[in-house]
């Protein structure tokens, strides 16, 4: 099969028949062997049913679906394990990606051999201020910490060698940060190709304000944990000894200034100093020890179920 396309959605009823179709036409033109993974995220109104319909339809068409809403990240990872294809493209259900650039996203990745081509709506639609400033922002920070130069990252037109999708997690809210995630995987040929961006034609759209603020806080997520997921001892060991010897510095400053120099002056515990070592002291212990624990955890962690399918259609185990 040459391509899986991987569908996540949430109440997308309007748009999913005449996207289906314009996918078929591009497919057929371009004489391609497809499969269609609509995933279903607990959308709420006829979008299943349209799903269904399709899939009788078309025996490319398959579907999952959740029993409530996990999330983008949480879709894309059922997505991911079902996919088949050699190259797997990511796109958005409300008609924003066009299918139109399937073909030069597939020949990108077996022609030109890149692991994993991300798209870069270098015009776009959207509002100014709700979405094209905080974006670039966004962006920007995004480079700056995870040194993937990209110019969007949460671009949902994007296509993967299949090896790529296999071998990466995505779960939280990471799916903004699949290239940093496929990068620590050791996916480093990672490209970027500017594409259209539509005006939305249905509906609207299902992101606030504070998927920007979210964005951010897992930019942390992910720099830490890509730096020290595999050796927490590391950050919190380190921090914590340095803490610890800061306190106890402190600790023998102030028994030589007593026992030594100010032998008449008042009471240690008197004097502020003593309650910054010990504090830092303190600190730095428990730092050590989360670090230790930490790496007892890396050791003996399991996988996780991140979704609950309620039904499926068409998908074969």
């Amino acid at each position: 099969m040459h391509l899986s396309i991987i569908i996540p959605l949430l109440n997308e009823e309007e748009s999913l028949k005449e996207l289906h179709n314009w996918i078929v036409t591009v497919m057929q033109a371009n004489n391609y062997l497809y499969e269609i993974l609509f995933i279903d995220d607990g959308s709420t109104d006829d979008s299943w049913n349209i799903i269904t319909q399709l899939s009788s339809k078309n025996p490319n068409v398959k579907g999952i679906r959740f029993f409530k809403n996990y999330g983008k990240s949480q879709a894309l990872h059922a997505g991911f394990n079902a996919a088949n294809g050699e190259v797997i493209i990511t796109m958005d259900a409300d008609l924003q990606d066009s299918p139109e650039e399937i073909p030069e996203l597939y020949q990108l990745i077996q022609e030109e051999n890149y692991d994993l081509i991300s798209g870069w709506k270098k015009k776009r639609y959207d509002s100014i201020l709700t979405k094209n400033i905080p974006s670039k922002l966004f962006n920007w920070a995004a480079r700056k910490t995870s040194g993937v130069k990209l110019h969007d990252f949460n671009c949902g037109l994007k296509a993967y060698k299949k090896n790529v999708v296999k071998n990466i997690k995505v779960s939280g809210e990471m799916h903004r940060y699949i290239p940093v995630l496929a990068k620590n995987a050791g996916f480093a040929n990672i490209g970027e190709k500017i594409v259209t961006h539509q005006a939305r034609k249905y509906g609207k759209t299902k992101f606030g304000m504070e998927r920007f603020i979210n964005g951010f806080l897992d930019l942390i997520t992910i720099w830490f944990v890509s730096k020290f997921s595999k050796r927490p001892m590391h950050f919190f060991g380190a921090l914590g000894v340095l803490m610890f010897i800061i306190g106890f510095s402190f600790a023998i400053y102030l028994g030589i200034d007593k026992l030594y120099i100010n032998k008449t002056g008042r009471l240690i515990t008197d004097r502020p100093h003593f309650f910054l070592s010990l504090t830092a002291m303190i600190l730095g212990t428990q730092l050590f020890l989360v670090g230790f624990l930490g790496e007892i955890i890396v050791r003996t962690k399991t996988n996780e179920t991140r979704y609950t399918i309620s039904e499926n259609v068409n998908l074969k185990k």
